[in-house]
This record gives structure tokens, C-alpha cells and sequence, in this order.
């Protein structure tokens, strides 16, 4: 390194010091405890068995969870999952080894994340809203060693999982069961303290697969919690708070969640399945600090009558964050009016992690936008050939941080240019540095010569005062190559017609942006994570 190259290593340091200062988990605590803390960090690395294993010792009687069947402190966390991880290596799981997890939020989640930590194998966490064929075809692909799943997956499992250790995470209580229990091993297995892997394992989120088969997307454990500080710098955690993830965990939005509540020593407040009211009731019941949620969780809770909102005292709520899919300025204007200016949303991708995070201070004076890149985290937009585009024009939309993944496990990766990868979206910057999103780069349609993203007339559609939400694609057309179709959820009472939608459109956005056809649907196609599954859409065409 050089000299300048050393000073801004150094200042990037003490920024990343003040940042994990300003969160409190960094206060000093008992030395012995320190000691034996600082111990498990070194034996582990940043992994979250170094982390359950610190907060174990530093606070053992603090609830480290609480789920549909109770809480579970730090030290019980320790000990159960040394039990587990003595359980899985007599099965034969070691390091190396791949183990799929399909769990829905519960302590079985992490129960069986950390368990893998311990053990230096690979996590793969699986869609819950997996069908039987993309199940099979990832196995398939993916190859692990053991599946652990809730019972309710047991069908999907065995067909897909055949001549595979299996074990169950979820188990309805006096329900048969075709595979071992982990709380049957967690009782049996010896809960001492474990020696450390010569290797950590990989952690592997799958895609969304809105647009095709679902990839593995392999990243590997930090080597330091230097990472984590991007996302403090503009998410305002603190330590030994209460997260709820109501996000799904094996997404990458709920599992960044997990990691980061682990240094911080947070308590987390899981839910097997989302509810609007009962996710405000655990909420207040619990005061939680921070609600991790996709964009249509939002909307459902904002679908609840102000009665019932108001029915919960939220006052100890200080971040909404937010990930997954678009979110709609309007939405996020009803949400700060309602819950107060609690809302962050990050904008990135299971492949390049974040890229952009939007504050309330940005999502109020520019509703709709992504924000501006967090501390170590690089943005830039391209034209075709590479080169950065004049400011407030459109271009591709690439990123660089210390997250980003390794490459796909079945081959290939994200197109790179300069050290910055691809997120696959085009979006521009406005003149204060904030970033909006345009929409895919393989969305956009040229329409009469005119190029056309769809994501435009959806965020317009999402303001009309009549409309829940609205979704857009492009379609062939005999005259002008290409046009937009418009996919459209009425709100409780409201009447909308074709023409109606056209004409508002047409008030707003140039006459090519106007869509030439316009669907009523009683709700949008989804996946789990809350993202709208355009190509089910596509098929009616």
C-alpha cells in the first residue's frame, strides 16, 4: 500500500470503530468474562458459534430467543447446540459437508445454523415455499449430506431427499415422525464446550428465482465484524436490544438480521408464520427495538383498521427495516405517519448484499428512493460499455463492498467491471447522491423506438388512492414491437376501470408509458420473500 492507501485504510478504521462504539457492544464487562469471551472469538472467528458462545459467557441469563414454544436464554442456546453439533458428527457430519435447512422461523433455525457453525459445515437454507420439482433440482444440485426440515415439509423431503440424513427441526408434539427429532438429539447429546473447526463453512442463500430456477449463491463467514459496521452506519441497532425477524430467515434480509442481533447480543422474537395483528402484538408484548420485514408485510399490517394499530403501544420501536422487493414511496409515507420516522430500507441482492440503504430522512424527502451507499460500500452506474454515466442519467447499477458472494455453486457468477459486480437493476442518482432504482436491465422494453422500464408505471400506479398494488410487463406487440400490460389490485371498496387506470397514467407519464392493457386480479402472484412472480403473470398473455 502507499501512503495515501494507508491513511484511508486507517480512517476507514476508526470510522468502523466509532460505528461499533455508538451500537453499546462494545462496553466493557467483567475481565474474567472478557477474557473467556475474547477466547471464544479467537478460537471461532466472527462466526455465529463465536458469537452465541461470547454472549453465552458475558450474559447466559439473558433470553437470547423466544418463539412459539417459549424462551431460551444464551447459555440453554449453548448448550443445546453443542449438544446438537456432538449429535450431527456421530451421524457422520463433519467439516466440509453440506446440511440443507428448511425451516420457517423458529429456534430449530438456529438451533441448526449454529450446530453447522460448530461443526464447520455448509449451511443451504431451502425455500419453504419450495414446490416438490425445484426442491428435487436444488438437492440435486446443491448435493448435501443431511436435510433438517419442519414436518410439515416431510412429503416434499422425502421425494427430493432420498439416500440423505434427515432430521427433523419442527415436530408437532404426539405426531409421528419419519425421521429423528433434533430436540431427541439435543436431549441425548453432551452439551460440554466443542473444539473449534480447522475450516469455517460456507453459507449458501439460494436466489429468488422470480425469473427462473433459484441459484445458490455461496458466501463465505466474514474474518472480521468489520462488515456489519456498513449497515450500522445507517441502521441504528444497538446491542442487548429485542429484534423481531418476521422476514423469512433463509432469505438473505431475514438471515442479515440473525447475523447482525449476534454481536450485538440482541434478543430475538421469532414467529413460525406471519400475521399482520400478531406480529404487532409480539411487538409491543415483547418491546422490541427493531421489526425486520419485507415490503408486503408492510402493506398487510397497513391494511389493518388504525383502530387495531393504535390497540398496540409500539413506543420502544425505533427501525422498521425493510428489504426484498421494491417499495412504493407511498407506502413508506403511510408507514412513518403510522409508526413515526422508524423506517430504513436496503436496497442490494442476495449476490451482492447491499448496495444502497434509504434513511427516514431520505425516504421522506424522496419518497421511492434507495438512499446512498453505507460506509466501504462502492456504487456506480454504467452505460453499455462500461463507462459511468453523466449524473441523473440512467445506467446499470453496479456495487462493490465486502460481501459480496463467492459465485454460484453450480458455476458462473455476476458480470463484474472494475471490481464492481452487477446487480442486474438500472437506476440514476438525483442530485443530492440519493439512488432510485429504474428497474431490471432484462425488463426494459423498447415500445415504438421508446425505451420503457415497468418498475415507472408501477411506482406510479402505487400512489392512486384507489389502487392496493400494481404490477407491469412487457408483451409483444404486432405494431410497436413491445408494449406495457398492467396488472392491478383494487383497494377494499374502491371501483376502478381499464380506462380510468389508462387515463391517470396518461396524466402522469408520456403516452408510450401508458399500458395498452389493464388487469383486475384479487392479489398479485408472490413468492415467499414478498417478491411479485411476474413470470406467472406472463403465462395468461
Amino acid at each position: 500500500m502507499n501512503r495515501q492507501q494507508v491513511t484511508q485504510r486507517a480512517l476507514y478504521k476508526a470510522q468502523v470503530a466509532r460505528t461499533l462504539l455508538a451500537t453499546g457492544m462494545l462496553k466493557p464487562t467483567r475481565p474474567d468474562r472478557a477474557l473467556r469471551s475474547a477466547g471464544a472469538l479467537r478460537r471461532w472467528g466472527p462466526t455465529p458459534a463465536a458469537a452465541y458462545a461470547g454472549s453465552a459467557i458475558r450474559y447466559p441469563d439473558r433470553a437470547a430467543l423466544i418463539d412459539d414454544r417459549g424462551t431460551l436464554t444464551f447459555a440453554e442456546m449453548q448448550r443445546r447446540t453443542n449438544a446438537l453439533a456432538a449429535e450431527l458428527a456421530a451421524a457422520g457430519i463433519g467439516e466440509h459437508d453440506g446440511v440443507a435447512i428448511m425451516c420457517r422461523n423458529h429456534r430449530g433455525f438456529v438451533d441448526a445454523t449454529l450446530a453447522c457453525s460448530k461443526l464447520g459445515a455448509s449451511a443451504l437454507y431451502l425455500n419453504t415455499a419450495f414446490a416438490a420439482p425445484q426442491l428435487a433440482d436444488v438437492l440435486a444440485r446443491e448435493q448435501p449430506t443431511a436435510v433438517i426440515y419442519d414436518d410439515e415439509f416431510a412429503d416434499l423431503v422425502h421425494e427430493g431427499a432420498e439416500g440423505r440424513k434427515r432430521f427433523v427441526a419442527w415436530h408437532e408434539p404426539g405426531a409421528p415422525s419419519r425421521d429423528p427429532l433434533l430436540e431427541d438429539l439435543i436431549a441425548r447429546g453432551d452439551p460440554s464446550e466443542r473444539p473449534a473447526p480447522a475450516e469455517k463453512g460456507r453459507v449458501v442463500i439460494l436466489t429468488s428465482g422470480t425469473t427462473g430456477a433459484p441459484k445458490g449463491a455461496a458466501r463465505k463467514e466474514p474474518d472480521s465484524i468489520e462488515p456489519m459496521a456498513a449497515m450500522l452506519s445507517k441502521i441504528p441497532l444497538r446491542a442487548h436490544g429485542v429484534t423481531m425477524i418476521a422476514a423469512p430467515m433463509f432469505h438473505s434480509w431475514g438471515f442479515a438480521h440473525f447475523t447482525l442481533a449476534l454481536p450485538l447480543s440482541s434478543t430475538l422474537v421469532l414467529r413460525r408464520r406471519f400475521e399482520p395483528e400478531d406480529t404487532l402484538r409480539a411487538v409491543a408484548h415483547h418491546r422490541a427495538s427493531a421489526l425486520a420485514l419485507v415490503p408486503v408485510m408492510l402493506q398487510r399490517i397497513l391494511e389493518l383498521s388504525p383502530d387495531t394499530i393504535a390497540r398496540y403501544d409500539l413506543h420502544a420501536l425505533k427501525v422498521i427495516a425493510l428489504s426484498g422487493s421494491a417499495l412504493p414511496g407511498d407506502l413508506a409515507t403511510r408507514a412513518m405517519d403510522a409508526f413515526g420516522d422508524v423506517l430504513y430500507n436496503l436496497y442490494g441482492s442476495t449476490e451482492v448484499a447491499w448496495a444502497t440503504i434509504a434513511t427516514p430522512e431520505d425516504l421522506r424527502a424522496a419518497p421511492g428512493t434507495a438512499g446512498r451507499p453505507p460506509m466501504g460500500t462502492i456504487v456506480k452506474l454504467l452505460d453499455s460499455d462500461g463507462r459511468e454515466v453523466a449524473p441523473q442519467q440512467s445506467g446499470r447499477i453496479f456495487v462493490a463492498n465486502e460481501m459480496m458472494f463467492e459465485g454460484y455453486t453450480g458455476g458462473g457468477g455476476k458480470e463484474m467491471v472494475g471490481g464492481l459486480m452487477s446487480t442486474g437493476d438500472v437506476g440514476h442518482f438525483d442530485g443530492d447522491g440519493r439512488l432510485f432504482v429504474d428497474g431490471r436491465d432484462d425488463e426494459m422494453i423498447v415500445s415504438g423506438g421508446e425505451n420503457v422500464f415497468p418498475r415507472e408505471v408501477e411506482d406510479l400506479l402505487a400512489d392512486h388512492e384507489a389502487i392496493e398494488e400494481a404490477a407491469v410487463i412487457g408483451v409483444a406487440d404486432p405494431e410497436f414491437g413491445q408494449r406495457l400490460k398492467a396488472f392491478v389490485v383494487a383497494r377494499n371498496g374502491a371501483t376502478l376501470t381499464e380506462d380510468g387506470v389508462k387515463e391517470y397514467v396518461r396524466g402522469n407519464l408520456a403516452r408510450f408509458k401508458v399500458p395498452r392493457e389493464v388487469v383486475f386480479l384479487a392479489e398479485l402472484p408472490r413468492n415467499a420473500t414478498g417478491k411479485v412472480v411476474k413470470r406467472d403473470l406472463a403465462k395468461g398473455d
